[in-house]
């Protein structure tokens, strides 16, 4: 079994010396009171909870999977259910929750912390609570007040948990071809009729109730994503005290059977003329339900770092363990056999490559968290729109670069384990397995370069893009008389100024070509990442370089050292992908279907 201890010095030095989380927090009125020394305890707590409970069932929820019990029953695996009581018990749904529903209100950059620790202990069992955190926030968004009453607080105790249901066997991304029917019931109420599929988390038996947030079409409905309208369909229809009551006809018909995370119930949901309850607008589902998808697409990529981070705890542990060979050098272990492979350049590369991509996320999704919470709560209306811009512009590359850069992590970290890497025992082949669906739900990898391309760019002419752009602008004039720092901001500046080149030449060809967007994306959207990942790790080697002499001189050491690897060996791969997104459509274009 993987061994796992969460990085809490890491977390800390993200939190408080590179994000100053406690000054930006007090001026913010929900949490002018959060201090760094709380955040660090619910921090350490959480850790112990993800280490001692979470860990021991990830092996187990992989072998056992969930079973199929008949009649729309699932069984999750062996201490599965025992896991979430105490999850629910010690209060951990509720913790970014609004306080008004019995939430505690904390702030969203503390809560992904904890989801980063959750998902290196156990991804397939953290969907459970991380869906239904994502249904609280499309319900407290666009919920009604009666709706809010019946749903928020059980939602925000983990009492009942949520799930989102859009993809259908016909439709994954393109939701505009959805057949489920909403028949209105003269009371109010809807009948919900249709079939799900790749629904995670849709049938299970840790909670007393699943509220299914439905995508659905009315009566004369106009075709295509303008006619789609969101439901609310419980499992169990809530009594009047607000308990679970009569059994709905939405049941779990089947469960897929995957290639990772098979602790979490990936069902085919049948609704046969299930209650349900509009939530929103009539033909405005989908903007309700992108509160949940966008919440899903930040969610997945914490998935992705917190496999990154255990595979890569584990590699490194291995590699200084596990004897083979001398290094070219000379023998640096002549009392043993052999030495132990970290000394090899080819294991320090992959090893470093796992390090720089993992920290990189952390450093990146924590920020995009606490610009969220300045969306939610800060005082002034200008800093609020700017930093939601941020957080629209950033999310498809929280999504997709993320999880990208995970698969090739976990990949490296099972190549480091050698022959036994490919061994169910040592769980590295689990992490690779269940790191390969991140980068397929929540819309495909593609999808979020088209979102960040050709919705998030080219849309509002780089503007928002620009406003990242001012960020770098800011922080190298700042540290432009350190000549200590020339080898981070000359790389920093030489992509920043590609990439504002490229979008042009983009741009350009579009508007002749739409084309040229779809051939471009991918690459482009590669292209960013490493631009905000340069920027993040030449913030985090500023840092270091003022405090590698001093206490925990290590630490920095180990951070600089990353930074360094960072910009010599894995921001290069931008070179290939400029040039692949500069060659245009043509080529991708040219060969008749038929002749493939």
């Amino acid at each position: 079994m993987a061994n796992y201890s969460a990085p809490l010095r890491d977390m800390q030095f993200v939190l408080h010396e590179l994000l100053g989380v406690e000054e930006i927090l007090k001026s913010m009125p929900p949490h002018a009171d959060m201090d760094g020394d709380t955040i660090n305890a619910i921090l350490e707590e959480g850790g112990k909870f993800c280490t001692d409970v979470l860990l021991p069932l990830n092996q187990v929820g992989d072998q056992e999977g969930c079973t199929y019990e008949g009649d729309g029953v699932v069984k999750t695996p062996t201490g599965f259910k025992e896991a979430y009581a105490q999850y629910v018990e010690a209060g951990w749904p509720a913790l970014a929750c609004d306080p008004e529903y019995g939430g505690q209100g904390l702030p969203i950059v503390v809560n992904n912390a904890i989801y980063e620790m959750l998902n290196s202990s156990n991804q397939a069992w953290t969907m459970y609570p991380g869906l239904s955190h994502g249904a609280y926030e499309c319900l407290h968004e666009h919920g009604t007040p009666e709706q809010k009453k019946t749903y928020l607080a059980k939602l925000v105790s983990g009492e009942w948990t949520g799930t989102m249901c859009l993809t259908e066997s016909h439709c994954g991304t393109d939701l505009g071809m959805l057949r489920s029917k909403a028949e209105p019931n003269g009371d109010g109420s809807y009948a919900i009729s249709g079939t799900k599929i790749f629904i995670s988390s849709g049938e299970h038996d840790m909670a007393e109730n699943i509220v299914h947030l439905v995508l659905a079409r009315l009566p004369d409905a106009p075709g295509g994503t303008k006619g789609i309208s969101l439901f609310i369909v419980p499992k169990f229809l809530p009594t009047e005290a607000g308990e679970p009551g009569e059994r709905n006809t939405v049941k779990c018909g089947s469960l897929e059977h995957k290639m990772g995370i098979h602790g979490n119930a990936t069902c085919v949901i049948n609704l046969d003329g299930a209650r349900g309850w509009l939530v929103g607008q009539e033909n405005r589902g989908l903007q309700a339900m992108f509160v949940m998808m966008n919440a899903a697409r930040l969610g997945v990529g914490m998935q992705s770092l917190g496999l990154a981070e255990i595979a890569c705890q584990n590699s490194i542990s291995y590699a200084k363990d596990r004897l083979q060979m001398r290094a070219l050098s000379g023998p640096k272990a002549p009392d043993k056999a052999a030495d132990p492979i970290i000394v090899h350049p080819d294991v320090r590369r992959m090893l470093l490559t796992q390090k720089a991509y993992t920290e990189g996320a952390r450093a990146f999704s924590y920020w995009i968290a606490l610009e969220i919470d300045k969306a939610l709560s800060h005082p002034d209306e200008a800093v609020r729109k700017d930093a939601a811009d941020m957080v629209a512009l950033l999310t498809p590359i929280i999504k997709a670069f993320i999880t990208d850069n995970t698969f090739e992590s976990t990949n490296l970290g099972m190549q480091v384990f050698g022959g036994h890497g490919f061994i169910a025992e040592w769980g590295m082949e689990q992490f690779v397995r269940d790191a390969r669906i991140n980068m397929i739900y929540e819309g495909t990898n593609t999808i979020q370069s088209l979102d960040l391309l050709g919705r998030k760019v080219l849309t509002d002419m780089g503007a928002k893009l620009m406003s990242f752009g001012q960020l770098i602008q800011a922080f190298a004039a700042g540290n432009q008389d350190k000549p200590e720092m020339a080898e981070f901001l000359a790389p920093l500046a030489d992509i920043g100024d590609k990439v504002n080149k490229l979008t042009g030449e983009i741009g350009q060809k579009a508007m002749k070509n739409p084309e040229e967007v779809g051939a471009a994306a991918v690459p482009y959207l590669r292209v960013v990442g490493h631009m905000v990942y340069s920027y993040f790790w030449a913030r985090m080697a500023r840092i270091a370089l003022d405090h590698q002499d001093g206490a925990d001189a290590g630490f920095y050491k180990a951070k600089l050292a990353t930074a360094r690897f960072y910009f010599a060996k894995l921001l290069p791969e931008t070179a290939y992908q400029i040039r692949a997104a500069r060659a245009g459509a043509d080529s991708l274009m040219a060969l008749d279907a038929e002749l493939f």
